[in-house]
């Protein structure tokens, strides 16, 4: 075998709006217009008659659910039953289920048979959404399971984005899910950010602008089927350092600096009608020296977004159960306030009724108005008629498995989680592995019960079956991972493959339990050479900045491991470009380009 030493590049680029222009609008226009035809006016209009104020109220609000097969006599079902049939909500958003610390994803038919009967139990069509940020494989098993935004961006491949919006929009339509609170639209410039991360695509705006608007074209192009397409979170959710889930994060950056920045994917999402714009939990001084959550503020919500942006869509709460929201106000207040500041839907308070008491307490005390209500109503009845709700609102369960998983979109991102590998050092010229049959492999899950990792120790034994693969576990003891160190006495080379995700409540992106102890022993002197391979977050080398080796994929899940395993043994080559600047230790743009073996 013939290697070829790579060449490091490095683009220096501004991270501002003209350092990667916005995708060009080859793709038809969007079909879903923001304005309603003249029938669709009427229908809307027709329901909003038939509707008293609670229930008009009711229309605001979006609950959670699980969309797996439960008994129709379960307390849980009962309680779907009367978010819908006695509350009259105006629609429900589909979770993952945490269940001993792993995500219980649907299953599509049992989803899709779930929503047809919330529809079937409606008067009025449900907006049924879903947080499809990596496609319905997110949140449904047996679907196209997309990587993370930042690979995208790692690959240099806007197609894929908006190819990636199509195919997720199509199987959401044929799953009864008819919003998608997709794509991310915040600009990861701080690499603490423990709730964005590898959600975004890039540290620069141009870059997720293009991305952004890619993936709405695609998202949007069905004239047969439209959906709901979300971006979030407004006004930039990327320069902070504090889990919304948590607590109250603030961006502390000049309002020039948000203009130029964290504005520029909206502005391009805005440009190419996306339907929704979902705000965030945090404080922007710049933009509302009062200091409260954007979801609350006028200035942020009516007069940035509105009045200078012009966004005529729905604007939705991010959910209304997280602390950056909770600790300030309780439900009824926290749903007041966003309408005041001009949110027209309100997703996942605390509790259904106690929103609606608190808004129709509102009303009559003058602090809202009834046509401040009507608006709002009127905008999400507007939505569900042109989604077509009015003329079908039940999916043919015969044509799911016409529409997932299909092999032509799992090509697609096959070829981005290849394409995203970046190399970001290697000192000693490590990739490909030479003589695989010295190495040991650690892989360094987060939690081995469910599906980390498994993979990656699948295809790199089927290529490499003499490689001494352990599999650990950020809750496995110390004992443990002195065990796991002892396996790599003697090695030529140890790759250390760790799993750093991004997830709601954890308040940072790192390697938890004893794994820290582990990497310390790992990377004592004397031991054999480490390269370390980060199955998600880039930052990871700021932690072990000495590493010889080091490569990223930007993103997890089954695709990223089996591209992984094809870069470490030459299979494929490694040509991804650094979304992100990782503070002193490497470029935007970085990446060093290993040919295949």
């Amino acid at each position: 075998m013939k290697f070829v030493r790579p060449l490091l590049f490095a683009v220096a680029v501004s991270h501002l709006v003209g350092a990667v222009p916005p995708a060009k609008k080859t793709a038809p226009r969007s079909v879903t217009a923001l304005r309603p035809s003249a029938g669709q006016s009427a229908i809307a209009e027709r329901w909003l008659r038939s509707l008293n104020l609670h229930d008009r109220i009711a229309q605001l609000i979006v609950m959670p659910c699980y969309g797996e097969a439960i008994n129709v006599r379960s307390k849980q079902f009962r309680n779907y039953q009367h978010l819908i049939r006695d509350v009259h909500v105006g629609g429900m958003i589909v979770l993952g289920h945490y269940i001993y610390g792993t995500i219980k994803n649907a299953e599509p038919y049992a989803m899709a048979a779930l929503f047809n009967r919330f529809q079937t139990m409606s008067t009025i069509p449900l907006l049924i959404g879903a947080d499809f940020e990596r496609g319905a494989s997110m949140r449904v098993d047996s679907t196209t399971p997309w990587p993370y935004n930042m690979a995208f961006a790692a690959a240099q491949d806007t197609e894929a984005s908006r190819l990636e919006g199509a195919a997720t929009a199509k199987e959401a339509r044929a799953l009864g899910v008819n919003w998608i609170f997709a794509p991310d639209a915040d600009v990861n410039n701080n690499p603490d950010n423990p709730i964005i991360n590898i959600r975004a695509y890039s540290e620069n705006a141009g870059e997720v602008a293009s991305h952004v608007q890619a993936y709405v074209q695609g998202a949007r192009l069905n004239l047969k089927s439209p959906i709901l397409v979300t971006v979030k979170h407004f006004p930039g959710h990327g320069d902070t350092s504090i889990d919304s889930h948590l607590s109250l994060p603030k961006l502390e950056a000049p309002k020039e600096r948000i203009e130029s920045v964290e504005l520029t994917p909206f502005k391009a999402a805005i440009s190419e009608g996306v339907d929704a714009v979902m705000t965030a939990h945090m404080a922007v001084p710049a933009l509302d020296p009062d200091g409260v959550p954007a979801t609350v503020s006028s200035k942020i919500l009516t007069d940035l977004l509105r009045n200078e942006l012009h966004f005529r869509g729905l604007i939705v709460t991010d959910a209304m159960n997280m602390q950056g929201l909770t600790q300030m106000f309780d439900t009824g207040e926290a749903a007041v306030r966003s309408l005041e500041a001009g949110a027209d839907v309100l997703l996942m308070p605390v509790k259904a009724e106690d929103a609606i008491a608190g808004v129709m307490a509102a009303v009559r005390s003058g602090r809202l108005t009834k046509a401040r209500i009507d608006q709002s109503a009127l905008k999400v009845l507007q939505a569900k008629a042109r989604l077509g709700l009015a003329r079908s609102k039940i999916v043919n369960l015969h044509g799911i498995g016409e529409t997932i998983d299909a092999p032509e979109d799992n090509e697609v991102a096959q070829r981005v989680a290849e394409h995203a590998i970046t190399l970001v050092k290697d000192e000693r010229d490590s990739l490909p592995l030479r003589k695989a049959d010295n190495t040991s492999l650690l892989i360094l899950t987060e939690n081995r019960s469910g599906h980390q990792g498994r993979r990656l120790m699948e295809e790199v034994k089927k290529r490499a079956p003499n490689i001494n693969v352990v599999l650990l576990d950020a809750q496995m003891s110390k004992a443990d991972m002195d065990a796991a160190v002892k396996t790599t006495d003697g090695a030529g080379s140890v790759i250390v493959a760790a799993f750093v995700t991004v997830g709601a409540n954890r308040g940072n992106v790192a390697l938890g339990g004893e794994y820290p102890g582990l990497m310390d022993a790992l990377l004592a002197p004397g031991r054999p050479p480490v390269m370390l391979a980060a199955l998600g977050s880039p930052y990871l080398l700021r932690t072990y900045p000495d590493v010889k080796t080091y490569l990223t994929t930007c993103s997890t899940g089954a695709l990223s491991e089996t591209a992984l395993a094809k870069a470490l043994l030459g299979e494929i080559p490694i040509a991804g470009h650094l979304p992100v600047t990782i503070p002193g230790l490497a470029k935007y743009g970085a990446g060093i380009r290993v040919p295949a073996a």
